[in-house]
């Protein structure tokens, strides 16, 4: 549920905000809130730092094409970070979060609140332990961003709102509407609410659909995407069932779908559909991606066609321990599991 606000006569701030881990997606946050006068620091790989310090950050995509100079600073380590943040936003795989945050100590006393803007659910109890219970913001967004080459950036996925804030408890708060705030003046549509948490399970349950589905079902030939999938009865059978095994679960801790990143969110329509249903629903997707000619990739399954360790323990690990708290069967969702431990164990 989205809160209202009222904004009264609060002093309007520059806002001030540090991104660690600025490869594809925190770059395209961070570039579009330096863009509208946001101060942005982002924290990224040296190489990337360099051409961005060189010639600015470059972003492609959907919302056209900027270079970015203005209110932005690029640095390769925490430590080098100047100054006091509002907020610290977290954009590094799952897989590095551990050493992300412990390399990020220097800033722990110096930002006033910090979030997650990664795939999963948990990273919020993460920065808990990192930063302390009073600093930490729900967040979620579906944005997709994608490192074409250090300095340069390409914005590939957005929905109608694309992220969301709020805290953990669910009252309302200044700091989540700020941002909220920032957010949509960057032109990144967000909104500012009070179920969170539901908004980040439901997003997993999306997202595990997607990635699991595509990671597994299409990782044999490096030109196919999501279209090319669904567009086979067998594989659109696959993502139902995947689809339908996640939604059991994410229904068995008393949720109800909501589709919070419509139109790419399907999971309300889905659940009510009937087997056969779902099939033709998807296979009608596969033409309009193909239509489209959208050939966007989940990270996952650019991950495997790159022998790259995945996000598979950050993506099924909280679905299936769940599952197993609220006695759901996802025999699904464990094969697909299960093949992408075992590439896993070969990747670098």
């Amino acid at each position: 549920m989205e809160i209202p606000w009222r904004a009264g006569n609060r002093e309007e701030k520059t806002l001030r905000i540090v991104i660690l881990g600025a490869g594809g997606l925190g770059s395209v946050v961070g570039g579009y809130l330096a863009n509208v006068g946001v101060e942005v620091t982002l924290i990224g790989r040296p190489a990337h730092v360099a051409a961005i310090r060189r010639g600015g950050l470059q972003i492609t995509g959907l919302r056209g094409e900027f270079l970015i100079r203005e209110n932005l600073t690029a640095v390769s380590s925490a430590d080098e970070a100047i100054g006091n943040f509002d907020y610290l936003a977290l954009a590094v795989k799952g897989k590095d979060t551990y050493t992300a945050l412990e390399q990020a100590a220097s800033l722990r006393a110096r930002t006033s609140t910090v979030l997650s803007l990664q795939n999963g659910v948990g990273h919020d109890d993460d920065l808990l332990r990192w930063a302390g219970a009073d600093k930490v913001l729900g967040a979620s967004t579906i944005e997709g961003g994608t490192l074409l080459e250090p300095g340069k950036v390409a914005n590939g996925m957005t929905t109608p709102t694309t992220a969301y804030f709020g805290e953990i408890d669910g009252r309302p708060s200044a700091r989540a509407k700020d941002l909220t705030d920032a957010f949509n003046r960057a032109g990144l549509p967000s909104k500012c609410v009070n179920n969170i948490v539901q908004v980040q399970w439901e997003k997993l349950t999306q997202i595990a659909t997607a990635s699991g589905f595509s990671a597994v079902t299409l990782c044999g030939l490096d030109t196919l995407t999501m279209g090319d999938g669904l567009a086979v009865r067998e594989g659109a059978e696959h993502f139902v069932q995947l689809s339908k095994e996640l939604i059991a679960v994410y229904k068995a801790m008393g949720y109800t779908p909501q589709n919070f990143y419509a139109p790419v969110s399907r999971l309300k329509e889905l659940d009510r559909m009937s087997f056969e249903e779902a099939i033709a629903n998807v296979m009608e997707l596969s033409r309009h991606l193909k239509g489209n000619a959208n050939r966007a990739r989940t990270s996952m399954h650019n991950d495997v066609l790159q022998h790259r360790k995945t996000e598979v323990d950050f993506i099924f690990g909280p679905v299936i321990a769940k599952a197993r708290e609220v006695g759901v069967q996802i025999p699904t969702v464990m094969a697909v599991y299960r093949i992408l431990k075992t590439l896993d164990a070969y990747f670098n």
